[in-house]
C-alpha cells in the first residue's frame, strides 16, 4: 500500500528497455545524437506542430526553473498560486534560477487560481511604478497541488488575459498526463493551442525514471539557445542526454504516457471510492491520480499500523494518496480491508 508519491514508483520496464537499447557503441553528447533527434519527431507528432523547441532535464524543478529564468527578468515576478509546487516545494529554484525574480503569489479554491483576481490585479497595477515588482509570467500548475485540473478551455481564458498584460505562460505540467487523461484534451489542445508558451512536460511521475521536458512553443522557441546557455551553466546540460531522450521516447512511443496515466487516474477513483464506501470524505474531488481524504486519527493509525504510506497531515487538514502506473488493485483492496478492521492498540 504505497500511496506516498507517483515518484516512489519504480520505472515503467520500457524506459529500462529504451535506455539499454541506448547503451550501445558511442553516440554524439549533449543532445547531438540519434535518440534526441527522435525524441523530437515524436513530440511534433504528439503536439500536431514542428513549431517549437526542446530541452530534456532529470527533474521538474529544473524543467520549471530553467524554463521561467527564460522569460522572467530579475526585475520581474512570476505569478503563481501560493499552493504552487515552484512555491511550496522548490526551495526558492525560481528566484535562483532568475537570479532575483521573485514569485507574486495569489489565492484560489483547490491549488487553482481565482480568474476574477488575476484580471482585477492586471488591470490595476502599474508598471512603471517604480517601488512595485512587475510581472513577465504567469504559471499555472496542471494537475494542482490539490489534484484539481484546468480544462483546455480554463488554460486559453488565463492565457488570453496573461497575454492582454503582456505576459508569458507556463504550464507546470508534473503531472500533465493526468491532466489530459481527465479532461479528454489533445496534448496540442491543453498547451500551445490554448496560449501556452513554455510547457515542462512531466514523464518522471508517469513512469520515467528521471525525465522532463521543457517545450518551447511558437515564438517562444527564439528562447531556445538561451535555455540551453542557461541550461549548461546549471549544470543541466548532459553528456550522455541519450540516455535522457530514450526514456522520453519509450514513454511517448505508442502513448505509453497516456495510457500510465489514465491508470493511474482510474486506481485514484476506485480509492476514492473505498474512502466513500467507509463515509470517509474527501477534501477535493478527485480529477487525476491523487486523493485527498480527510481521515480519523483511528483510520490512519490503522493504515499506518498495517504499513500503508501516504501523508498523513497534508495542508488543509487532509491525507495525500497518490496512486501511479505500478498501483495494483490489490493495494486499494488492502485499503479496504484496513478500514474495516478493529484497532489493534
Amino acid at each position: 500500500m504505497n500511496f506516498s508519491s507517483d515518484t516512489a514508483a519504480p520505472a515503467h520496464p520500457s524506459v529500462l528497455e529504451a535506455m539499454m537499447r541506448a547503451n550501445s557503441g558511442p553516440a554524439p553528447s549533449y543532445g547531438a545524437d540519434k535518440v534526441t533527434a527522435r525524441v523530437r519527431a515524436q513530440l511534433a507528432r504528439v503536439f500536431e506542430t514542428d513549431d517549437f523547441d526542446f530541452w530534456i532535464t532529470p527533474s521538474g524543478t529544473a524543467a520549471n526553473a530553467l524554463a521561467l529564468s527564460c522569460f522572467c527578468p530579475p526585475i520581474h515576478s512570476v505569478i503563481c498560486h501560493q499552493e504552487a509546487h515552484i512555491q511550496m516545494d522548490e526551495r526558492g529554484a525560481v528566484e535562483f534560477f532568475t537570479g532575483g525574480g521573485r514569485l507574486h503569489l495569489m489565492p484560489g479554491e483547490g491549488a487553482k487560481l481565482d480568474h476574477d483576481l488575476f484580471a482585477e490585479y492586471l488591470l490595476n497595477y502599474d508598471p512603471g511604478f517604480v517601488h512595485a515588482t512587475p510581472p513577465a509570467v504567469l504559471s499555472l500548475t496542471n494537475l494542482t497541488e490539490c489534484g484539481t485540473a484546468y480544462s483546455a478551455d480554463e488554460v486559453a481564458r488565463f492565457a488570453k488575459r496573461a497575454n492582454l498584460g503582456g505576459l508569458a505562460v507556463h504550464l507546470d505540467g508534473a503531472r500533465f498526463g493526468n491532466a489530459l487523461a481527465h479532461t479528454g484534451a489533445s496534448p496540442a489542445q491543453m498547451s500551445w493551442q490554448a496560449g501556452v508558451d513554455v510547457l515542462t512536460l512531466g514523464l518522471t511521475k508517469t513512469g520515467a525514471l528521471s525525465c522532463d521536458v521543457v517545450i518551447l512553443f511558437g515564438q517562444a522557441k527564439a528562447k531556445g539557445k538561451e535555455l540551453r546557455a542557461r541550461a549548461k551553466r546549471a549544470g543541466h546540460m548532459p553528456a550522455k542526454m541519450r540516455f535522457l531522450a530514450a526514456q522520453a521516447e519509450a514513454m511517448l512511443e505508442g502513448g505509453l504516457w497516456l495510457d500510465l496515466s489514465r491508470h493511474a487516474n482510474a486506481m485514484a477513483q476506485k480509492l476514492a471510492a473505498v474512502f466513500r464506501e467507509d463515509s470517509i470524505e474527501l477534501a477535493w474531488d478527485v480529477q487525476g491520480n491523487e486523493v485527498f481524504a480527510l481521515l480519523d486519527p483511528h483510520d490512519i493509525d490503522k493504515l499506518q499500523e498495517d504499513g500503508a504510506a501516504f501523508y498523513a497531515e497534508w495542508p488543509g487538514g487532509s491525507s495525500r494518496f497518490v496512486c501511479s502506473w505500478a498501483t495494483t488493485e490489490a493495494e486499494i483492496e488492502s485499503v479496504r480491508e484496513t478500514l474495516k478492521r478493529p484497532m489493534r492498540k
